[in-house]
């Protein structure tokens, strides 16, 4: 009765939790600035987003999740900690129930690392919900019915195509590729064009702003400043839309072929209703300028962005939470 129940999109670049009873009350980088000398955290989410690329030795500013999974088991407890403090309090008689969403590809491994996490940051129970269910809930989709629905979520790190029907995956897909590797090729392409080495904060920046999947016919320009490789030296160029383009293509590639094989193993009768319904989109990277354009263009299948896409699956693992008896076939826990 008095203990808080508290969803948790724990994402590669953005982690959101969501209250019982109040909705999405916190929204922050998925970043951990940890002290070399005494491995002691020295900031978390927004706080420690600032300090990426600009920190002192002795300081160092990491992301603990890669591709949609922990990579750094110590430091993505302290986070979680964090998060749940910040929302539930400290109290040591009333702990928290907690749902996290995991992507649908991972080993029992990984999934016993995320519960392990989750308990040891201060949790009573921890369950778990696999992120394309959360993202269809979140979506409003009728996952329940006896027809097919097709979600693709595409976070930071992972990329998760999967077909729904009456309440379970049908079929499904993890790709580990989404946001993260768009922000390397802009990187890249910049490094190899122009000679100059940018951070990821300033390739994010460039997506956001100038970043399309198709060419658009009035073409936009940016100022990109980073350092000169050869001299070492500060300088700034001009980007425009065409190039960024180019540089990301190869990975939206990637991300289309990963539903192109959701599609190619899905039943008959259930491919026959996602060419009714359409394909929904979900994930923080489906904000890309007319990535559903060329997903439909490239599928033949119509696509769209579902309604507040980076909010889909923090929704999603909430509202399942709140009904843990509809969706209990769906959700394991401890």
């Amino acid at each position: 009765m008095f203990s808080k129940r508290l969803g948790i999109d724990l994402g590669t670049a953005n982690s959101l939790v969501y209250l019982a009873g109040e909705g999405v009350v916190l929204n922050e980088p998925t970043v951990v600035a940890v002290s070399l000398d005494d491995n002691h955290i020295v900031a978390v989410g927004n706080e420690a987003r600032e300090m990426l690329g600009r920190t002192p030795g002795n300081i160092m500013a990491t992301r603990p999740l890669r591709e949609g999974v922990i990579a750094d088991y110590v430091v993505t407890e302290a986070m979680l900690r964090y998060f749940i403090q910040k929302v539930a309090g400290r109290s040591l008689f009333f702990k928290p129930e907690v749902m996290i969403c995991v992507p649908a590809g991972v080993t029992q491994v990984e999934r016993r690392a995320v519960l392990d996490a989750t308990l040891a940051a201060g949790a009573k129970i921890a369950y778990l919900i696999e992120e394309p269910l959360a993202a269809a809930i979140g979506a409003k989709i009728p996952i329940a019915q006896a027809s097919g629905q097709m979600i693709v979520d595409i976070g930071g790190g992972s990329t998760e195509a999967a077909v729904i029907s009456l309440g379970g995956i049908v079929v499904n897909k993890s790709a580990r590729v989404a946001g993260t590797k768009i922000d390397e090729a802009i990187a890249q392409y910049i490094k190899r064009k122009y000679n100059l080495i940018i951070g990821e904060r300033m390739a994010e920046d460039v997506k956001i702003q100038i970043g399309s999947a198709i060419p658009i016919a009035r073409e936009t320009k940016m100022e990109v400043r980073g350092r000169d490789a050869a001299s070492g030296l500060p300088r700034m160029i001009e980007v425009t839309q065409k190039e960024i383009t180019e540089a990301i293509t190869p990975v939206l590639m990637h991300i289309i072929n990963a539903v192109k094989e959701v599609l190619e193993q899905t039943p008959p009768e259930l491919g026959a209703d996602i060419i009714d319904k359409g394909i929904v989109l979900a994930g923080g990277t489906s904000l890309l300028k007319n990535f559903a354009s060329l997903m439909t263009r490239l599928t033949g299948v119509p696509c769209h962005v579902a309604e507040e896409p980076l909010l889909c699956v923090v929704r999603g693992t909430g509202v399942a939470l709140e009904n843990i008896g509809l969706y209990k076939r769906s959700i394991s826990g401890r």
